[in-house]
């Protein structure tokens, strides 16, 4: 039983998607859904984020499309610090804006602006905490921000052995690819 799951992954830039329209986000968002929505049969009741550009910002797009379905289903965003967005662009912080404006619950972990990776790791370590599963698109063979928070979240799997990671690789989101083209055909 899951009560609550983590998303998180890759940071856009780090997947080289700069636009909102780019079509590897529909397919990220496909599985990201599909997982979600294995997890809502599950008992689901919250959606966990910190609030990054990339996969956990498209994650909260989908618990918004699944609240059309799942009426129950809740986002939370939980920001690591004060202010993460103030460096980013003008197109990104509007973006960012309208997805905290539909969360059902926004807090930030540090009440400081950004002082040391501490406030990461703080992070990570609540989030594990609260939740009973973590939905990582993360691929072991791509190096990347998200590595942090899935050695944390094996190093807790070890503990609780009931903890589920559900990892979507990039294998995975070629799969998603062929299955929408199949469909398409």
């Amino acid at each position: 039983m899951s009560n609550v799951a983590c998303i998180t992954g890759y940071k856009s830039f780090e997947l080289g998607v700069f636009k909102q329209d780019d079509k590897a986000i529909h397919y990220i968002k496909q599985a990201l859904k599909k997982e979600l929505v294995s997890l809502l049969d599950e008992e689901l009741e919250w959606v966990l984020i910190s609030g990054q550009i990339g996969v956990e910002l498209w994650g909260a797009e989908v618990v918004f499309e699944l609240q059309e379905d799942y009426p129950d289903l809740k986002l939370a965003i939980l920001t690591p610090f004060l202010s993460q967005e103030e460096n980013w662009n003008d197109p990104n912080k509007e973006y960012y804006e309208l997805i905290l404006s539909q969360a059902d619950f926004v807090e930030s972990i540090s009440k400081e602006p950004y002082k040391s990776p501490q406030q990461f790791r703080n992070k990570n370590q609540l989030f594990l905490q609260k939740s009973q599963a973590l939905v990582i698109l993360y691929d072991e063979e791509k190096e990347g921000s998200p590595r942090y928070f899935y050695q944390e979240a094996k190093k807790k799997k070890e503990t609780d052995p009931s903890f589920e990671i559900r990892a979507i690789t990039f294998h995975d989101l070629q799969w998603v690819v062929e299955e929408e083209q199949w469909k398409n055909e």
